[in-house]
């Protein structure tokens, strides 16, 4: 019997767990594991492990932690079934205190004769509690090789836990991207090292990316400083990037495994290396602290922050002892609870609770030594179906009495289970072994008890005769046999690779005849096509089963038919075979029976019938026999009379109200079976379905009318005619279409007060349907299009007075009209009209003269005017002790005097006066006493005014007019004299009043100076008055001016005053120079007084000539004179005769370098005409339009600059269309050019008369016009 194997180990005596291939068949890569644990007794090599006799043996001094690899051994090492040296079970059995491993440990390298220990496996673990580490620690004093590999073990630090270093680890892809790789290293502690990559760039578009990685996640990256430098740099001759990772002081931490990643884009390449880092030995004699181990660094420290667990493996520094005892914070932890130990943490001052709570994890359970067993059961055994099993226990105490347990039931001794006894052994043997054997076995001494597990291995079971295939029809029976090697094996049937069920309600039965089994289908279907296979331990056997339809035979089809809405539906059709079944389809839907549908198969009939018909059964009908593809068909017709159902709109006679304007679509219910014929009227016009704005549509069980914006004419009647096959119906409907009421007309405003009015009007024409419930008034200024509204009250009457109005402001009011719909639109404005006051009465009227026939009176304006302003005033009179008031003046006078003629001399007269205006007459003001009609005497007196009391001075040209008034009566008479002699009325005008005498000179000359006398006699009463009028004009030049000395920069020059002085005294003189070279003259002096002056600051060899201007009053004089020699200012000591040249005479005639040429204008937009003309001296430029010369009209513009002449037409019209003439003239001669202008796009005669064309010009146009019309 071969000996029974434990659960947790293959066949070949490797564990399940300790290979984990990758895809590509690579072992997994090394474990690596700390954990503090005594050595095992050492095993020699290539023997058989040596069992314990169940005592532990002493252990012995505790070895110092080590960091040790565990290698997967290769296939070829495994080979065998024995275990190897170092693996799980000799480890297990050797001692309490040693942990279970996941694989076996391959032996050690030569060289390195501590690494024993293996990792403890996750599986094995108790889940409910936390390992703990041995509380004998060693110191540090002795160093952990690297052994030279590329597992060494290093300092874990923050980027990587120790969970993550039993992951499997893929292999890199191959280079694609380094041309050269960083290198695995050892450096000692405290030197530096340098690491390089290089990437090749000549295919690369930019720099790739790199990444330096500690382990598998730590990004080295963040943790450039003191210690660690990244450096990048560019060959521009090779193309090569190189980057460089500087390693400085090392410290044994940085030990461990090293990554470079490079990217470009979709390119990836990475290599990985070692770091060792080695120190020198140093004495053992230090113990480790594990306070000091788990606490963080101090801060102000370079590698501040990180948590340090391999400070439990450095050789530290002898720090300064500290006075408080040693204690063993280890053995305080191992006997505490799990929810004290961070209570326990910050007592002793340990920080990093996380990292310590990770190493307890891993600390070995230490096994209680058992008192009742001295072996006790492996944890699982296997054996073969059909064999035998010993399970054997070593008692302590053989008195012990021991039950035996299966799945927690007491085992019985009997012919299968046989129990033995050897000495201290308790064996249980279990024979021939079946499958219910495989189950949890216990055996119990006393209280205390040990399990396993049994595993029984079945043999295969063969199929000796498979299944053949089977080809039959629906209904028939089928059924698959197949043969095995095993009487009461157990075996699978499956169909389509699906378990076939076998249930009671299943169709599949399945039967077991010794080695044959069986699988029947009683009443087979089409379904049941398919691969039937069965399924047993040692193999499979599968076959074909197809099952067919019989053939279909049809003995009476189904027939269409035409059913009356409400009449029964009956469907009947016989086919062949009998029992088959079917569906029923109405347009392709299934029909499912229900109250009112009833469906019925007996044998070769199936009937549909349909208790009352409804529009919905109306269709395709179809019947499909189960499992066929051939369908018998037939159509049902419903028929139905048209109607119209109205009652459902609502609406009380039927009549629908609309406000005009909405959209109004109206849905009306029909039915009608088929579908009827819808045609909407009004009166005899029929509504189509094409309209743009009224029409009809028919769609489903209704029809709609529709009317997008309603109107007043869309009021009346509408019929509904209904056809079809059944018959025919009709409808009426109503529509009344309501609106706002027309505006009224525009109203009338009879009486205008000062701010107020009275208007009236007349009712719309039309309410809208509705009744006028009242007005709304509106007004506003004439001037303005703002309306205001007076009224937020209805007014009900015909008739309102506006009030607070401005006077003299013109208004117009309107009409609004109101009812139920709402406003119309305003009526037309009224006539406009101004809100005006007369004035107030005149003021201060008194008698002004009195003769023997008339009287005149005179008065002020009124105070109050108003905004009706003043027409003027009439004056009336009536002869005292009557009542007649005489009108005076027949037409309004605006004067505030007035003569009243014809009276009776001698009579007396009352006088009044009336403001009158647009409002019509003021209050009279009325003389408070009566005036007697006769005439008094007045000495004359000249009342000469102030300004003509001194000389009267007026430049030659100006006008001259003066107003002497005077007093006298009756009217005195005036005459004039100049210098004692009468005035020539040719030169002067003089006009007399009864009050006052004007001299007027239309243009004064110098002639007019002179003393004037007036003279006016009353009778042999005389008044006299003298005027002086001085008439100035501009002073004449000097005569003679000479150029007295010359010496330096200086000319002395002497002049004569001028012979004509302008009749006014001379105020000064004006002094200029010019170059003989430019002739250009420049002032040097204004206003001067005297007759000589001295020119100074002259450039020397220039030579100069001098023109002085005199001046007046009316300024200077038109000429200067000229010195005739000129002044050359020459250095002291050298003078220079300059030749005398005659000047060129520049003088010339009119003429046209460029002449005007002939152009077409566009109505409406601007034209200019251009030419040049060249003259000397410059010409006098005349443009004329057929021949008649163009003189202030606004709608030319003429420009000449530089002899460039333009004139600009602005917007033309065909009325400026002619021959147009340039003329150029001065003293020498005339020249002139000629073009024609045609103006296209021409204007109507109402728009000619717009533009105030003359008829006669118009006339001509138009006849023009009609020429060229010819002509075209």
């Amino acid at each position: 019997m071969p000996e029974p194997t434990k659960k947790d180990e293959t066949p070949n005596g490797q564990p399940e767990e300790s290979v984990a291939p990758d895809s590509n068949g690579a072992p997994q890569l090394p474990e690596i594991s700390l954990e503090v644990s005594p050595p095992p007794e050492p095993v020699a090599e290539g023997k058989e492990p040596i069992e314990t006799d169940g005592k532990n043996p002493e252990p012995p001094e505790p070895e110092p932690l080590q960091a040790v690899v565990a290698q997967e051994p290769s296939p070829a090492e495994n080979g065998s079934n024995q275990p190897q040296p170092g693996g799980v079970k000799e480890q297990a059995e050797s001692a309490d205190s040693t942990v279970k491993e996941e694989g076996p440990c391959s032996p050690p390298p030569p060289d390195d004769d501590n690494a024993a220990a293996t990792s403890p496996t996750p599986q094995e673990e108790d889940a409910n509690s936390i390992k703990k580490l041995s509380v004998e620690l060693p110191n540090d004093s002795v160093p952990v090789p690297a052994m030279g590999r590329k597992d060494s073990v290093w300092s874990l630090g923050e980027g990587q836990g120790p969970e993550e270093l039993d992951k499997p680890i893929d292999n890199p892809p191959l280079s694609t991207l380094l041309i050269e790789s960083p290198q695995s290293a050892t450096v000692f502690v405290g030197g530096d090292i340098t690491f390089v990559a290089k990437v090749e760039a000549k295919d690369l578009l930019r720099k790739p990316t790199i990444k330096w990685f500690k382990g598998k996640w730590m990004d080295l990256a963040s943790k450039t400083g003191k210690h660690l430098q990244l450096k990048e740099t560019f060959d521009r001759l090779t193309k090569v990037h190189t980057f460089e990772m500087h390693i400085i002081k090392a410290k044994e931490n940085y030990a461990g495994n090293y990554r470079c990643e490079v990217t470009y884009k979709d390119k990836f390449d990475s290599c990985s290396f070692d770091l060792e880092v080695k120190e020198a030995e140093q004495s053992s004699g230090q113990s480790i602290d594990i306070r000091s181990a788990f606490k963080r660094s101090s801060e102000g420290q370079e590698d501040a922050g990180e948590l340090d667990f391999s400070g439990l493996l450095k050789h530290r520094e002898p720090k300064q002892q500290d006075d408080t005892p040693e204690v063993d914070v280890w053995e305080i932890l191992k006997n505490a609870r799990p929810d004290q130990y961070e209570k326990i943490a910050f007592m002793y001052g340990i920080t990093d609770l996380r990292g310590l709570l990770k190493r307890m994890k891993k600390i070995p359970k230490e096994e209680k030594k058992s008192e009742a067993f001295a072996k006790k059961l492996d944890p699982a055994y296997q054996v073969d179906k059909g064999g035998k099993i010993r399970l054997v226990v070593d008692l302590a105490d053989p008195t012990v009495e021991l039950k035996w347990y299966k799945n927690g039931q007491e085992i019985r001794p009997s012919p299968k289970y046989i129990f033995e006894h050897k000495g201290t052994q308790r064996i249980m043997v279990i024979n021939n072994c079946t499958t219910n054997d495989d189950a949890a076995y216990s055996v119990a001494a006393g209280d205390e008890k040990c399990t396993t597990e049994l595993f029984v291995k079945e043999l295969p079971v063969k199929v000796v005769k498979g299944i053949e295939p089977v080809k039959t029809t629906v209904n028939e029976r089928i059924e698959l046999e197949c043969e095995v090697s095993e009487e009461g094996a157990q075996v699978k049937w499956m169909k389509n690779g699906v378990e076939v069920p076998t249930g009671v309600r299943s169709r599949y039965r399945v039967k077991c005849e010794g080695t044959k089994h069986f699988l029947v289908i009683d009443d087979a279907s089409r379904e049941d096509t398919g691969t039937y296979s069965i399924m047993a331990t040692g193999g499979t056997s599968e076959a074909h089963v197809q099952v067919d339809l019989k053939p279909l035979k049809i003995y009476q089809d189904l027939q269409d038919m035409t059913v009356k809405l409400g009449q029964p539906i009956k469907l009947h059709c016989e086919i062949y075979p009998g029992n088959v079944p079917g569906r029923w389809y109405r347009n392709g839907q299934l029909i499912q029976p229900n109250d009112r549908i009833n469906i019925i198969h007996r044998n070769k009939v199936h009937r549909l019938e349909i208790e009352t018909s409804s529009l919905h059964d109306a269709g395709d009908y179809t019947f499909v026999p189960e499992g066929y593809s051939q369908s018998l068909s037939a159509k049902i017709h419903i028929i139905d009379p048209p109607r119209v159902h109205l009652e459902s709109l609502n609406f009380p006679d039927n009549t629908v109200t609309i406000v005009a304007g909405n959209k109004l679509r109206l849905e009306i219910p029909i039915s009608g079976e088929p579908a009827p014929r819808v045609v909407w009227m009004k009166g005899e016009r029929v509504i189509l379905e094409s309209g743009h704005r009224v029409r009809a549509e028919t769609y489903g069980d209704q029809t709609s009318l529709t009317i997008e914006v309603t109107e007043r004419e869309d009021s009346g009647n509408y019929k509904i005619v209904l056809q079809n096959e059944a018959g025919e119906a009709t409808a009426s409907v109503r529509i009344k279409v309501v609106d706002i009421p027309d505006p009224p007309e525009a109203p009338l405003v009879p009486v205008v007060g000062g701010d107020w009015c009275s208007m009236t009007w007349e009712p719309p024409k039309y309410d809208g349907g509705s009744p006028i419930l009242g007005y709304f008034i509106e007004r506003k200024k004439k001037q303005s299009s703002r309306w205001m509204r007076l009224n937020f009250d209805l007014i009900k009457e015909l008739s309102f007075e506006p009030k607070k109005m401005i006077e003299g402001v013109p208004y117009e009011v309107r009409i609004f009209a109101v009812n139920a719909i709402g406003v119309s639109k305003p009526s037309e404005p009224s006539k406009a009209f101004t809100p005006l006051a007369v004035t107030s009465e005149p003021t201060m009227l008194v008698v002004d003269d009195v003769t023997d026939t008339t009287v005149t009176v005179k008065w002020r304006p009124p105070e109050t005017i108003g905004a009706a302003g003043l027409d003027g005033y009439l004056v009336e009179y009536c002869i005292e002790g009557a009542d007649d008031w005489v009108v005076s003046n027949k037409e309004l006078t605006e004067k505030t005097k007035y003569t009243i003629t014809g009276l009776t001399p001698g009579c007396k007269i009352l006088v009044r006066v009336k403001a009158i205006n647009a409002a019509g007459a003021s209050a009279p003001r009325t003389l408070q006493h009566s005036v007697l009609v006769k005439e008094v005497i007045e000495p004359p007196k000249i009342r000469v005014p102030r300004h003509l009391k001194q000389t009267y001075t007026r430049k030659v040209g100006e006008a001259v007019n003066l107003v002497v008034p005077f007093l006298g009566k009756p009217r005195p008479k005036v005459t004039w004299l100049k210098e004692g002699k009468p005035i020539e009325p040719t030169h002067v005008s003089i006009r007399n009043t009864d009050c006052d005498s004007i001299i007027f000179i239309r243009k004064a000359e110098r002639s007019h100076s002179g003393k004037y006398e007036m003279t006016v006699q009353v009778e042999n009463h005389v008044d006299t008055a003298i005027l002086d009028i001085q008439i100035v004009d501009l002073p004449g030049p000097p005569v003679s001016v000479t150029i007295e000395d010359v010496w330096g920069g200086n000319v002395a020059l002497v002049w004569t005053p001028p012979k004509d002085n302008g009749n006014a005294p001379i105020t000064g003189y004006t002094i200029q120079k010019a170059d003989k070279k430019t002739m250009e003259w420049y002032t040097c002096i204004e206003h001067y007084h005297r007759t000589c002056i001295t020119i100074t600051e002259l450039v020397v060899g220039n030579e100069y000539f001098f023109r002085i201007f005199s001046e007046n009053m009316c300024g200077l004089s038109e000429t200067a004179t000229q010195t005739k020699k000129s002044a050359l200012i020459v250095k002291e000591g050298m003078q220079v005769k300059t030749p005398e040249y005659s000047d060129h005479d520049f003088k010339e005639a009119p003429k046209f370098t460029q002449p005007l040429i002939n152009t077409f204008a566009i109505a409406g937009y601007n034209a200019t005409l251009n030419c040049s003309v060249r003259a000397n001296p410059r010409p006098k430029v005349i443009w004329m339009k057929n021949k008649i010369a163009i003189i202030d009209d606004p709608r030319y513009r003429m420009f000449s600059n530089q002899g460039v002449c333009t004139l600009e037409i602005r917007k033309p019209s065909p009325y400026d269309g002619g021959m147009y003439t340039c003329k150029a003239i001065n003293d020498l001669g005339e020249a002139q050019v000629d073009c024609k202008l045609e103006v296209k796009g021409g204007f109507t005669f109402f728009e000619l008369m717009q533009r105030g064309v003359p008829l006669h010009l118009i006339d001509k146009y138009m006849n023009e016009a009609k020429i060229v019309e010819q002509e075209k």
